[in-house]
């Protein structure tokens, strides 16, 4: 064998990913609001595109339309660029919609009164009360969690404050005596012996349980509690009933948390007796190219300036080639969901049928990489509701007489649908329930059986039994 150097000329096959090709694969899989986010972000950084909001209502004759129109090829986009460089604005609109200053976002209401803010609003209406114990009063709201608890010792806030013990907490049990009932509590039991207490009506059973078997009351071990107590288990499970009517987190109606705000990328509407599939283009900007530097490539002379301008130019047209194929992409992938899950808009969950990411890249000729990007972080408005396009994709379980396998949101459906019309004096054991399915042949153990009731939090038969 020879080695040695040299100069040789090979020929060689490799895939490279361009910034355009990543480009198209991140838009694919950005949800409407995301994909919103971007394309503002692409205008601020393009001097060529410009970028005006739209919004327009479907109609039953757009459906039609849309429909012809999501079985058109790709845009030709030289064509596009001509008639953006004449002026022309209705190419493209047509297919897009019209511009409007409407946006739903601008008529959300603001969030309302804060937990603290309304404490310190009835603080100021209470009379006989000094300003020295105001400001403790003031220093115990501002240590209240979201859920109305406080958070500081009786100690460390006397040491912070200057103060005694006792004064603290003759502080905190006219805190408590606020709205709403249970606020200022140290613990849970404290918060529910403070609203027992308010009850017009004395519980003392219930009082009893808080105090001493409030974990037992959690487990839900109703014999362990009635023999403690010298009760029956009815008595018990009557008390427990009576509690679950109180507020463990009374400070929680004041939590103000961040709204996330769910826009649907694909719309399912049945006409007639066809379910027809629309891309939500709504909340998608329209983008045009800026006239001005169009009329600057129309110069005869090319310098640094119409160099720059054409390499933005590009990039829009890729940007806008882009968002395209994904809309185009979307209405391809829920059209196979829709043609494959026909049984599931008829039926509800109980008709829906095992499927993969390979099944809808099989029937679309996609990859299956590219199916999860396009269902990743999307969602579908159907006549049944909003639902992310992944719900669709469910494993299954196979049936004794070898048919079709069943999907596991049916076999929880099923369950559940067990579990609700069970007596529930002798409700259902996992065997049980396990026995029932294989009878209507759904090969599932009792395991199995066990893992969905707990998925779907649901209690086990001894925990749901009523004496």
């Amino acid at each position: 064998m020879q080695m040695g150097f040299g100069l040789y000329q090979q020929q060689t096959l490799k895939l490279v990913m361009t910034p355009e090709l990543r480009q198209a694969i991140t838009i694919l899989q950005y949800s409407a609001v995301d994909l919103l986010e971007f394309l503002r972000q692409q205008v601020t950084e393009n001097p060529i595109l410009d970028m005006s909001e739209r919004h327009r209502e479907l109609t039953t004759t757009d459906i039609a339309i849309e429909k012809k129109k999501n079985n058109h090829d790709d845009i030709d986009w030289k064509d596009y660029a001509r008639a953006n460089a004449t002026g022309d604005e209705t190419y493209y609109q047509k297919s897009m919609g019209t511009a409007q200053d409407y946006d739903p976002f601008n008529f959300i209401s603001a969030g309302g009164t804060t937990l603290e803010e309304n404490l310190l609003e009835q603080v100021a209406m209470l009379k006989d009360v000094t300003p020295v114990e105001k400001r403790i009063l003031n220093f115990l709201i501002g240590n209240l969690n979201e859920s109305g608890y406080l958070t500081i010792s009786e100690a460390e806030a006397a040491d912070i404050l200057n103060t005694n013990v006792e004064k603290i907490e003759e502080m905190i049990s006219l805190l408590q005596t606020l709205e709403p009932v249970g606020i200022g509590a140290r613990s849970l039991a404290e918060c529910l012996l403070l609203q027992l207490k308010a009850k017009p009506e004395e519980n003392t059973l219930a009082m009893a349980i808080v105090e001493h078997h409030l974990e037992d009351l959690a487990e839900k071990r109703y014999q362990k509690i009635a023999s403690s107590l010298k009760v029956t288990p009815q008595e018990v499970q009557q008390a427990a009933d009576y509690l679950r009517t109180l507020n463990p987190r009374p400070g929680a109606e004041f939590a103000q948390g961040t709204p996330r705000y769910i826009v649907p990328d694909v719309t399912v509407e049945k006409v007639e007796d066809e379910y027809v599939v629309m891309v939500n283009e709504s909340s998608t900007p329209n983008l045009t190219i800026n006239r001005f530097y169009q009329r600057m490539l129309q110069k005869d002379e090319v310098d640094t300036v119409q160099r720059y301008i054409q390499d933005k130019l590009n990039s829009a047209l890729w940007l806008i080639r882009s968002i395209e194929q994904r809309r185009m992409t979307l209405y391809k992938v829920t059209q196979a969901i829709v043609e494959e899950q026909r049984d599931f808009f008829e039926k509800g969950p109980s008709g829906l049928k095992p499927m993969t990411l390979r099944d809808i890249a099989e029937k679309v000729g996609l990859h299956e990489s590219t199916i999860s990007r396009a269902t990743s972080n999307k969602y579908v408005q159907t006549p049944r509701g909003l639902f992310e396009l992944k719900y669709f994709f469910t494993t299954g379980l196979n049936r004794v007489d070898g048919g079709a396998a069943s999907s596991v949101l049916s076999i929880k459906e099923k369950i559940k649908a067990l579990i609700d019309a069970e007596d529930k004096k002798k409700p259902l054991s996992d065997q049980k329930i396990t026995d029932i399915l294989v009878k209507e042949g759904i090969e599932i153990s009792r395991r199995t059986v066990a893992k969905y009731r707990e998925e779907m939090n649901i209690d086990s038969s001894s925990k749901r039994k009523r004496f």
